[in-house]
């Protein structure tokens, strides 16, 4: 069973990953009605995975792993899962601005952000993006034992 965990553990995370580059990819481009839907499915598959990664990674660390008591008090798990949460609530902003389209896109028609908000969003990719980074250095870490 912890087998099967880490591997949906891991298989999430990817999906997380892929997500955000696919959402920065997408936010690149021309902002038409098919941009925004792809957008709006894609952060729907980031939520998903996020929502997934948080409940199986809990799920490890109270029943499947090490327990509770030493992932709890390994800095680097702490640092993972705060930054985790900080990513999660950049996360938000992105997808209350696409949530905010779908009254365009049902009316057929594209919608049209100021430039400021396109530009604020893709900074908020980057930051999860860099999140993602100091994510993986703190598993690469704990995998360790907590030794750099």
């Amino acid at each position: 069973m912890s087998t099967l965990f880490a591997f949906l553990h891991h298989l999430a995370a990817f999906t997380l990953v892929s997500a955000i580059a696919v959402e920065f990819m997408l936010i690149r481009q021309e902002l038409t009605i098919a941009t925004a839907r792809r957008l709006l499915a894609t952060d729907a598959v980031l939520g998903a995975s996020a929502g997934v990664l948080l409940v199986v990674g809990l799920l490890r660390v109270f029943y499947f792993e090490k327990g509770a008591t030493y992932y709890f008090s390994s800095h680097a798990l702490m640092t993972k899962f705060s930054v985790f949460i900080a990513v999660g609530v950049l996360s938000a902003i992105p997808t209350i601005e696409f949530l905010s389209w779908r009254k365009a896109i049902r009316a057929g028609q594209a919608p049209q952000p100021k430039e400021g908000k396109i530009k604020m969003i893709r900074s908020l990719l980057h930051g999860e993006l860099i999140g993602v980074v100091i994510i993986l250095l703190c598993a690469a870490i704990m995998g360790r034992g907590g030794i750099v």
